[in-house]
């Protein structure tokens, strides 16, 4: 089964490598950390200690990791961090994020058992932590040979993922039983895990450690920076639409040019955040059509600056730092059936939420929310109903300071409510952390697991 696997992820990089090349050529991606990706490490300055691999997918995840290694550098100092990512934008936040308590950070290897093999023997980790959940078979089969332990942290698993999962039922039990720790957000989640085939005393809740994430020293100046180079006031409000996707902001244009012409809500400004940096340029041209005054983050400051309609965000890792400047926030990849972005950051920062139907992504935590009034959700809604629903609701929450008020105040308890995660995650990882500094004392094989010519068939 493993063989087949990696024969259909090699057809599927060939099948796609037109489609890498274009995207290379014209923004850059898959070209940063080839080598990397292929196992072939620069060399990393360790001194002997310990070494925990934290991988995060991208940017969620590398910020919503940084309280989780904070703490285990904290409570282990005999250990050391290294970090990777997938994404060019996770390596880039990444870098930035960990740049005090990582060793090195680096691109995850392809799942190819060779490649694997090659970072792994570079590495050397005496423990793997994943950030989410990300199954990579090759990669957790080479870690268990190794006898390296492995823990999911934070870990969730949609209704939808769990439904493709099921279709490898017998592939997937193999896979998850590679894990030593599953650390799962929500019972729901850890209940799904479970019935994957990882045994029940390996599987935990302990919360989302997105409710731990605060803002740090760097984003609160960066704030104050973006407030007075755009002349970011209470007499003109400030509505950001982040982490969108098309046509979100095509739409968001629209009700945003109908709020417009409300009486009372003329001053109102708006910022766009695209999810993708590679589709600055796409929405650049959107603003260029749309007849509004705009500026670019990524310009030199000028006088337009503070009286443009609508700014485009078209930089990396400073969204956490806008959400305090706005009086509403629509998180994006809820219009387009992405299923969603993270809504605690925006309510953390005081902001009031709003988000499309589409949240497959963040079911738990939205309906908490929701349940709470700390939120507000559009209907499900065609492209055309969206902008005309859109302006509505804004107008609304814009002309009823109170209202806005009470559901940012409500968004601010349920996080409260919920913030421990990070301490949980250490304490459940502490058996496998401290087992790190002595590498002999996981030797032992998991219940349950196959030998490896077993699983080699």
């Amino acid at each position: 089964m493993y063989f087949l696997y990696s024969f259909l992820l090699t057809l599927g990089v060939i099948v796609l490598l037109p489609r890498f090349i274009v995207d290379a050529v014209r923004n850059g991606k898959y070209v940063a950390g080839w080598r990397e990706r292929l196992g072939q490490l620069p060399h990393i300055e360790t001194d002997g200690r310990p070494l925990i691999w934290l991988h995060c997918v991208s940017v969620g995840e590398a910020q919503a990791a940084r309280p989780l290694a904070r703490q285990i550098i904290k409570e282990f100092p005999s250990h050391q961090l290294l970090v990777s990512t997938t994404t060019l934008t996770g390596q880039r936040i990444a870098r930035d994020v960990f740049r005090d308590d990582a060793v090195a950070v680096i691109y995850f290897p392809f799942d190819w058992a060779w490649t694997v093999r090659r970072a792994l023997k570079k590495v050397n980790p005496s423990a793997v932590l994943i950030m989410e959940t990300e199954l990579w078979p090759n990669f957790l089969r080479e870690c268990r040979r190794r006898r390296t332990p492995v823990a999911i942290v934070n870990g969730r698993l949609s209704e939808r993922s769990f439904r493709r999962y099921q279709f490898i039922k017998g592939f997937t039990k193999r896979i998850v039983n590679d894990l030593d720790l599953a650390l799962m957000q929500t019972e729901a989640d850890a209940e799904r895990m479970r019935a994957l085939g990882l045994p029940s005393e390996r599987v935990f809740v302990s919360g989302n450690l997105k409710f731990d994430a605060g803002a740090d020293s760097n984003e609160r100046a960066l704030t104050g920076l973006l407030r007075a180079r755009f002349s970011i006031d209470a007499e003109r409000p400030l509505i950001v639409a982040a982490s969108t996707h098309s046509p979100e902001e095509k739409i968001f244009l629209e009700a945003f040019k109908q709020l417009r012409a409300i009486r009372g809500h003329d001053k109102v400004r708006l910022l766009i955040a695209p999810r993708h940096p590679e589709r600055f340029p796409e929405v650049a041209g959107l603003l260029d059509a749309s007849n509004f005054a705009w500026s670019r983050r990524s310009a030199e400051a000028s006088t337009t600056d503070s009286v443009c309609d609508i700014i485009l965000l078209d930089s990396i890792g400073e969204l956490r730092a806008v959400y305090p400047l706005a009086s509403v926030v629509f998180v994006g990849g809820s219009i387009a059936a992405t299923g969603g972005h993270n809504i605690l950051e925006p309510a953390a920062a005081g902001a009031c939420t709003v988000t499309g139907a589409q949240t497959f992504n963040f079911k738990t935590v939205v309906e908490d929310f929701l349940a709470a009034g700390a939120l507000v959700q559009l209907p499900e809604l065609s492209e055309t109903q969206a902008a005309p629903e859109l302006s509505k609701v804004l107008g609304e929450l814009l002309a009823d300071d109170n209202h806005r008020r009470t559901i940012a105040g409500n968004a601010r308890a349920a996080l409260e409510k919920n913030r421990g995660a990070t301490a949980r995650t250490i304490k459940l990882l502490s058996p496998i952390l401290a087992a790190a500094s002595n590498p002999t004392a996981h030797v032992e094989k998991r219940e349950g697991a196959q030998t490896d010519d077993a699983l080699s068939a």
